[in-house]
């Protein structure tokens, strides 16, 4: 008997929402689809200021439709229909961290990702000073394992690619794009590494330079960084794209 074997991707992107605040705009997130639901929310309290043990979940598809409530903590979340680009709906009261926060709940969904980051790392100090939410010594030492096997995880993508390569850049919301590897390494300012790829096209945001500081130098809107998670490198030929076409 033949056997079938699915192969799915290991992450997902999603879109997060919460009912204390509609009208904001969704937030970005990426997460491993092998961690279990309760793990899923305990990340959720950060980008929402949420209380996992309370929070409830419902996942919509790219078209805003109801799929599914996310109802069982024990399961895995790849366990549940959550596509690229669904939508994470969070309802909650919200109040565990209401007086740390700012009152714009915009503002928060407008943070970049480094900001962000620093930003929870305060509020993961705040909860653990009053005793607040799940974050005791325990957790924090949980948070910060779970933290350094993801920077080895992405170290041992990022070994794979190498300078000179070619490479096909998968980004979310994005089409494939095929460039060069220019650079591979850490950025000043941002977290982790960054695999920096000079475009066939000029569909990249930068020459090589950003915030002042230069990894590789190609001509203007040729260059750009991401994450090693999207770059796959192979046999890629230069393909030419038809610009003048598009509107």
């Amino acid at each position: 008997m033949e056997v079938v074997q699915v192969i799915t991707q290991d992450y997902v992107n999603v879109h997060i929402t919460k009912s204390d605040s509609e009208d904001a705009p969704p937030i970005e997130r990426r997460f491993k689809k092998e961690i279990s639901v309760l793990d899923f929310k305990t990340k959720l309290e950060l980008v929402t200021g949420g209380s996992a043990p309370t929070m409830k979940l419902k996942v919509f598809d790219k078209k805003n439709n109801f799929v599914c409530d996310i109802d069982n903590d024990n399961a895995l979340l790849g366990s549940y229909p959550i596509d690229d680009g669904a939508r994470i709906h969070v309802i909650d009261n919200f109040t565990l961290i209401k007086d740390f926060t700012t009152s714009d709940s915009a503002e928060r969904f407008q943070l970049s990702e480094e900001d962000y980051e620093k930003k929870g790392d305060t509020l993961r100090s705040f909860l653990q000073r009053n005793k607040l939410g799940k974050y005791n010594e325990e957790e924090m030492n949980k948070l910060k394992e779970q933290q350094q096997k993801e920077l080895e995880e992405e170290a041992n993508l990022a070994s794979k690619v190498l300078v000179g390569a070619r490479c096909e850049v998968r980004a979310p919301r994005q089409p494939a794009r095929r460039a060069t590897v220019r650079y591979n390494g850490p950025l000043a300012g941002a977290r982790g590494l960054w695999i920096g790829v000079q475009y066939d096209e000029p569909l990249g945001k930068n020459d090589g330079e950003v915030n002042g500081q230069r990894y590789f130098t190609c001509p203007p809107n040729y260059g750009g960084f991401v994450k090693p998670v999207y770059v796959t490198v192979g046999d890629f030929p230069e393909e030419k794209y038809d610009l003048e076409d598009e509107i």
